[in-house]
């Protein structure tokens, strides 16, 4: 076995292999660029080497400066994570000119399945379905104009060396194609140096299923069930979940058993994922293509992890040091499911536009009962709360057999698990991806599953950059989503308007007010206290109108219990002036809810919205009807930048006419194109910035009249 191991990335994906490295007895080495110089990897792993500058091209992506690092600490193999260079065939083979392991496939496997266009073809050979398409390189726009044509729309255009939801374009026509090509080429040359685009049928009302693959060097190979992660935004994943609700056990033996000879017809091993794409409407079994298959752990690999009990990355460290795999295709079994939220650092209330900023507060779920230990997740009563990496398992094959669709666990309890890889006070940069943590729960079935992400997601605090929770919450609790019926156009198709907040009932409306009059209360009871005048903890009765959502209602709070518009509230409340949430025992459930001080009452957040409660004393409230919320100034005059990034393009000029939806500017934000387009008909009536400038957040670019 190695004895040390270096990590070729950062963020969650270092810390996660750090875990498992700690727990095999492994030595563990990190390397930073100068963003990350006090990042948790860095402080995680046992040594530490500088990299270089903040931009990925000058640190994470210089393959010498990391081979370096690996020599002078002595590392005897390298994990390169996912992104940067984990699906770089010549940094696979540098390793191995350089006597250090790859934790990872054979750089043949890699180069075979790091092409996209090769891929396709290689997987046709190897009696893969394939999606219809144009696998040559094209040349110009006028030539994936014809090609698309060809094809019959709606097609995607697709970097060859894409992924990640990076360098992909969806065209309904030919005016589609005309405006996106250009930019897939370009997203596809800066965040993987490679231009090329193809070009193939977009499978309208499509799910996104993916099989996972184990193989070792000794020629055994695996599949571990599959993935669905359908729930996507701009083709990037946000939901992941294993088992799918869609997958019936026929189907999974089929993709499995393609997935298992695409791996073999490229002498493949160690982890890897074969993504398909499956007909919704498809009830034979075999309505399913390859789209392309990722050499390396996908972000998404905890919930296989959760389901089969096994440590994927200790089974990837296993396979670089020659062993065998310790079991057959007949011990892999599902037991229970899980479900996997990627907290990023965007705005969704801004269109889901991405956010930078330090992390004032970063508080995520923590275990319910604090005496258990990691090493018994499965205990009754438990939550266990799993930071940077998988839960230990004490029995780890407890789960490897089992069932498809049923679980062997007795205990009905779920499990919250939080791979991250960053800390409070830390800072969300523009350099790298914007994902913060990813919230895994296991449970015996969907549903609970489902529910217990709905609780850990009301436990999860950030503060300072924009974040994806309330967003994230709606998901859980969308009645489509809970009956399973997905595709990757769920989100485009449920928010066609953006996210504006997921709907309360007026239940849980009535539950706020109580909260948040009894948080007056006790706040009150404080200041009586602060200032000498000494009596009862809450001087019955204590009578408060409560303004929440354009509503008014009247709560009275007392020592026997609390009141709403007359009727009692069976709810019991903790809260302590000063805390961050109210913890509230509402119908036999628990419900946590994030609270803020507002000028005049209180913001509260939970079950994927914020509500704010103005909160009067009832006596006082008739005469302050008067009062007038401040309105924000009105900017539809000018285009602003959503986020902070480069100015790409600015495709007009001061004087210039422009129509609904025509673009003005492209800006550029972590490795992404934006198109900023007119919202009214208009005229450019003076430009504040050119081509080439930095931006900040909210700056104006141009004036319209």
């Amino acid at each position: 076995m190695f004895k040390k191991i270096l990590v070729a990335n950062r963020g969650e994906i270092a810390c996660r292999v750090f875990r498992t490295a700690k727990k095999m007895g492994i030595a563990t080495v990190a390397v930073y660029s100068d963003a990350d110089a006090r990042s948790p990897h860095v402080l995680m792993a046992d040594e530490a080497v500088r990299l270089g500058p903040a931009p990925a091209a000058e640190s994470y992506l210089k393959a010498e400066l990391i081979l370096d690092a690996a020599r002078i600490t002595g590392a005897d193999c390298i994990h390169p994570g996912y992104g940067f260079l984990s699906e770089r065939e010549s940094f696979a083979r540098a390793c191995a000119d350089a006597g250090i392991a790859f934790v990872g496939p054979p750089p043949n496997a890699i180069a075979a399945m790091g092409d996209k266009i090769e891929s396709k073809k290689l997987a046709k050979q190897a009696g893969v379905n394939v999606v219809p398409g144009f696998l040559g390189e094209i040349a110009d726009t006028d030539e994936a104009v014809r090609i698309a044509g060809d094809i019959g729309y709606p097609v995607m255009m697709k970097a060859s060396a894409g992924g990640g939801g990076k360098g992909m374009r969806l065209a309904y026509s030919e005016q589609d194609v005309r405006e996106g090509f250009e930019a897939t080429k370009r997203e596809g040359l800066a965040s993987f140096g490679d231009d090329r685009v193809f070009i193939e049928k977009f499978i309208e009302s499509p799910r996104h299923i993916e099989i996972q693959v184990l193989g070792d060097q000794h020629g055994n190979i695996v599949y571990l069930n599959e993935r669905e992660c359908s729930v996507q935004r701009r083709h990037q994943k946000v939901v992941e979940e294993a088992p799918s609700p869609f997958v019936s056990p026929e189907m999974r033996k089929a993709m499995g058993e393609q997935a298992v000879a695409l791996a073999r017809a490229v002498g493949y091993y160690s982890a890897g994922t074969v993504e398909l794409i499956v007909s919704g409407a498809d009830t034979t079994g075999q309505g399913f293509y390859f789209l392309e298959m990722n050499t390396r752990l996908q972000v998404e690999h905890p919930v296989t992890e959760e389901i089969t009990g096994l440590d994927l990355v200790e089974q990837m460290i296993r396979v670089a040091a020659g062993e065998q795999l310790s079991f057959g295709q007949a011990d892999v079994g599902i037991n229970g499911w899980s479900i996997e939220n990627r907290v990023y650092a965007e705005d969704p209330y801004r269109g889901f536009l991405p956010s930078i900023g330090r992390l004032v507060r970063y508080n995520p779920p923590q275990s319910t009962d604090a005496s258990q230990s990691s090493s018994s997740p499965r205990r009754r009563g438990s939550i266990t709360h799993v930071v940077d990496g998988a839960d230990d398992i004490a029995d780890p094959d407890s789960r490897l057999r089992g069932n498809d669709g049923e679980s062997e666990a007795a205990d009905p309890q779920a499990i919250v698990r939080v791979d991250d890889g960053v800390a409070e006070g830390g800072e969300v940069s523009m350099f790298y991806d914007p994902m913060i943590a990813k919230l895994i729960t296991w449970a015996p079935t969907r549903e609970a599953a489902i529910d217990a992400q709905v609780a850990a997601l009301d436990a999860f605090e950030i503060e300072g950059p924009g974040n994806n929770i309330d967003f994230l919450s709606a998901l859980m609790q969308h009645p489509r989503f809970r009956e399973g019926r997905l595709t990757t156009g769920f989100i485009a198709e449920e928010y066609p308007d953006g996210f504006h907040g997921a709907p309360a009932s007026a239940e849980l409306l009535k539950a706020l007010a109580a909260i948040a009059a009894f948080a007056a209360t006790a706040e009150a009871d404080r200041a009586r206290r602060i200032d000498g005048q000494l009596g009862k903890r809450l001087r019955p009765p204590a009578a408060w109108t409560v303004r929440i959502d354009g509503r008014d209602h009247d709560v009275a709070v007392s020592t026997d219990g609390i009141s709403v518009d007359g009727a009692d509230l069976a709810i019991g409340l903790d809260y302590t002036p000063g805390d961050r949430s109210v913890t509230a025992e509402l119908d036999d459930q628990e419900l946590t809810v994030r609270i803020a001080r507002t000028r005049s009452g209180f913001k509260l957040t939970t079950r994927g919205a914020s509500h704010v409660a103005r909160v009067l004393p009832a006596h006082v409230a008739p005469y302050a009807a008067h009062l007038i919320e401040k309105v924000p100034p009105d900017l539809s005059k000018f285009l602003i930048a959503p986020m902070p990034g480069l100015l790409v393009r600015l495709d007009v000029a001061a004087g210039d006419s422009v129509q609904p939806g025509q673009p003005l500017a492209v800006v550029e934000a972590m490795k992404m194109e934006n198109i900023l387009r007119a919202e009214k008909a208009a005229t450019v009536k003076a430009v504040a910035a050119k081509a080439g400038d930095s931006l900040a957040v909210d700056q104006v670019i141009l004036e319209l009249e």
